[in-house]
């Protein structure tokens, strides 16, 4: 089984790669300034967050056309859906708040204030909760999905941007993206705090967990590597050379395949993570994932109801 990684390129359209071919098959014009990608996990529909013009493109992904616009804060960039499918939620970096979307209705029901500059987001496996990570505010935010208020605060390290879940539940990954840190904040999901630090390569941006909850990868913009966590011990295993400046990262459900983006290549490329070698380069659009969304799926170009992210995409 294969699916569609949709590839938010800032400074042009959305590129859709068949992830059986590793070829791009599509774009997809969208707002001004696409950042970052989440796809229902039905996978009826990619959203896209626009950040020079403070919306997200709503894309069914049956045809790749945009069906609607749904205004939200300003500068929108990493946006995540519940596992239910019910709920998109957007960090706005400059607004310091989070809009919370109706994915049925395709509007925003709250906007919850967080610290300043929210930048991604993560929801919990069980759909109860929605970590926030706060660049300026050196914390993340945990929201109660339930009531849509902050019921905790957690300080990590210096400008948190990326945010990933293990599957299980039980743990946070936040990329620290700051020259002072250079290192990933391990937060315990049951506690709400930081248990081990884990030092890797220069300005790690976006981190993706692999299905089986063994391994972290996190993109470090700053020296065109990736650093794989192993999540029992909390130690980089192995430092991968990809493009230049990567960014954006997901792992395929199936756990076969890292894609990365890489801003200053206009490129993708393909780990093996059986292997932990890029296997393959795909070029996209401008400056593909520049601030640090993550690169989602879609099962079969769209309309097909399957699970999009937590149990499906073998390629």
């Amino acid at each position: 089984m294969s699916g569609y990684a949709y590839i938010a390129n800032s400074s042009g359209p959305v590129s859709v790669i068949d992830t059986a071919s590793n070829t791009v098959t599509a774009t997809i014009t969208v707002g001004t300034g696409p950042s970052g990608v989440a796809v229902r996990p039905d996978g009826g529909y990619a959203y896209v967050t626009n950040n020079n013009s403070g919306n997200v493109s709503v894309i069914d992904t049956s045809n790749n056309t945009v069906v609607a616009t749904i205004t939200v804060g300003t500068t929108p960039l990493g946006p995540a859906v519940t596992p239910d499918g019910s709920l998109l939620y957007v960090a706005n970096l400059g607004s310091s708040n989070v809009s919370v979307i109706d994915t049925a209705t395709k509007t925003v029901t709250a906007t919850v204030t967080v610290a300043n500059n929210p930048t991604c987001i993560a929801v919990t496996p069980n759909g109860l909760y929605a970590y926030v990570a706060n660049k300026a505010g050196l914390n993340v935010s945990v929201i109660d999905v339930a009531t849509n208020t902050v019921s905790a605060t957690i300080s990590v390290g210096n400008f948190p941007f990326g945010i990933a879940i293990t599957p299980d539940g039980r743990s946070a990954y936040v990329c620290n993206e700051a020259s002072s840190s250079d290192s990933v904040s391990v937060i315990d999901i049951a506690t709400n705090t930081v248990t081990a630090t884990v030092t890797v390569g220069s300005l790690p941006f976006c981190v993706s967990i692999t299905p089986d909850s063994k391994f972290a990868y996190v993109t470090n913009s700053n020296d065109g590597t990736v650093s794989v966590i192993q999540t029992s011990n909390n130690t980089v295993t192995a430092t991968i050379t990809v493009g230049t400046n990567p960014i954006g990262i997901c792992i395929t459900a199936s756990g076969a395949n890292a894609y990365v983006c890489n801003a200053n290549s206009d490129n993708v490329s393909v780990i093996d993570i059986a292997t932990n070698v890029v296997t393959a380069t795909i070029t996209v659009g401008t400056a593909p994932e520049t601030y640090g969304a993550f690169i989602q799926f879609t099962p079969y170009g769209g309309g097909s109801v399957v699970n999009s992210i937590s149990e499906w995409f073998g390629t």
